[in-house]
């Protein structure tokens, strides 16, 4: 009976060491699966919307909170630094900061809600309710960074997509994943273009990133611009020009998110982003209050690197997945089509639709300055007639154009040039078509079709 006894006390000791062992182990891997705790800093000096700290240690991009002198937690984004010195830009306003406030660190990266119940909500940079339609309900967060695709796995750009704009369709056909700058000044009907696209594309979602605009044309633009149907299948992300450059900075990325998150379930995505002049404004001013010097008309160099960061991101998905068509409004400065953030986005986008100044003048809309303009794909989306015939109505707008100053002025005599003629014939035909009212719908088969009948009328042109 006593060897008995023993045995099992044996047993329950080699049992309870063993178990003790297991818990260790799953201790020890606990611990070493948690982040060491970053120390916290102070904050040193402030100038302008750049703030120094001492002693804390986050890469650039981590996030950190600075306890204010009226209780109000700061957030902030770490934007460089020099030697022991970090630079923050602030997310918010500054008041309130004081000499030596507590830094406290956070989580390492920026992370939005996204899912299906985005869709006819209004958001900011932080990814939080502007609307006042309560809390997101959303279960999945991911982070602002996005997820790199091999260039060699996108799907290549085969498939037209109808943006409801006649002139777009007809002349400008645009690519499903194709990414489009749209370069205009101020007040010439960017802002009624997009929201004409809104309304009548046939794209499954539409994201659109105001970014940097005034708080009145954001209200606008949604209470007006955006009908009911509309607003069903729309994402808005508003940053208004009062916000921090980084807020600027993160509401662009926010609409690019937002845009592959429904991308990577396979939707047609239309991302209209107001604008990318903005965004890179915002980038300007954080390089250049960390000291960074300016290249090109105040422009660091690093301006230039973000840009294609972002466009990059847009696009189709994989073979077999969903796309982001993508228009991005360029502000040319004083009409300027050389502007370094003009040229910069015509060299990385493929296609730009250019919107005159003097052809809004004349009352028509919208006011897109076909010669101008040029969509990069619309030989891969559309067929070999419909491309003919689009040349053809070009080269008719051109000739009227190159000739319009003879006209005016009565020197053009008909029968001297017959290709001229034939030009000065249909010129009032051709600016109808390329006009539209803003409630009315153009289907892409219905801007080819009245393309085709416009020059059919002419006579020696044919669909083939």
């Amino acid at each position: 009976m006593t060897d008995v006894i023993r045995d099992l006390q044996e047993q329950g000791s080699r049992q309870l060491v063993t178990g003790l062992r297991e818990r260790l182990a799953q201790s020890r891997q606990r611990l070493e699966k948690t982040p060491d705790p970053q120390p916290e800093g102070r904050l040193s000096r402030m100038v302008g919307m750049t703030l120094e700290a001492e002693g804390i240690r986050l890469p650039v991009g981590g996030r950190a909170a600075i306890h204010t002198a009226t209780g109000r937690r700061l957030g902030a984004e770490v934007v460089g630094f020099q030697g022991e010195r970090t630079f923050l830009m602030p997310e918010g306003k500054l008041e309130g900061l004081i000499p030596g406030a507590r830094i406290e660190p956070l989580e390492q990266s920026r992370r939005i809600p996204v899912g299906p119940e985005l869709l006819g909500r209004v958001i900011d940079a932080l990814g939080k309710p502007l609307d006042g339609g309560g809390p997101l309900r959303t279960q999945e967060m991911v982070p602002l960074e996005g997820r790199p695709i091999n260039p060699l796995t996108r799907a290549p750009v085969r498939q037209p997509l109808d943006v409801g704009i006649r002139a777009l369709n007809g002349l400008l056909s645009v690519g499903r994943g194709q990414r489009i700058g749209l370069f205009a000044g101020s007040g010439v009907g960017k802002s009624v273009l997009l929201g004409m696209m809104t309304k009548h594309t046939e794209a499954d979602v539409i994201v659109v990133g105001l970014i940097g605009e005034r708080g009145r044309e954001v209200n606008e633009f949604i209470q007006d611009i955006l009908d009911d149907e509309s607003r069903r299948r729309t994402v808005v992300v508003a940053v208004p020009a009062d916000q921090s450059p980084l807020l600027r900075q993160h509401g662009a990325w926010v609409s690019t998110t937002v845009a592959e998150y429904f991308r990577d379930r396979g939707l047609n995505v239309l991302l209209l982003m107001d604008s990318l002049t903005r965004f890179a404004q915002g980038a300007r001013e954080i390089a250049m209050a960390i000291g960074e010097p300016p290249a090109t008309k105040g422009y660091s160099a690093s301006v230039f690197a973000r840009l294609p960061q972002l466009v990059e991101r847009a696009g189709n998905g994989d073979h077999g997945g969903g796309s982001i068509t993508a228009f991005y409004t360029v502000l040319a400065e004083g009409d300027d089509q050389n502007d370094p953030i003009v040229d910069s986005a015509r060299a990385i986008l493929d296609g730009h639709v250019v919107l005159s100044r003097d052809i809004a003048e004349t009352g028509r809309y919208p006011a897109i300055d076909v010669g101008a303009s040029v969509s990069r794909v619309m030989s891969a989306v559309v067929t070999p007639e419909h491309q003919k015939a689009a040349y053809r109505f070009r080269s008719l707008l051109a000739n009227y154009a190159r000739n319009r100053d003879l006209i005016a002025v009565g020197a053009y005599r008909k029968g001297t040039d017959p290709q001229l003629d034939e030009a000065v014939a249909m010129n009032p035909r051709l600016e109808a078509y390329l006009g539209q009212h803003r409630d009315e719908g153009a289907s892409f088969e219905q801007s080819r079709q009245a393309l085709f009948d416009l020059l059919a009328s002419a006579g020696g042109f044919g669909q083939g």
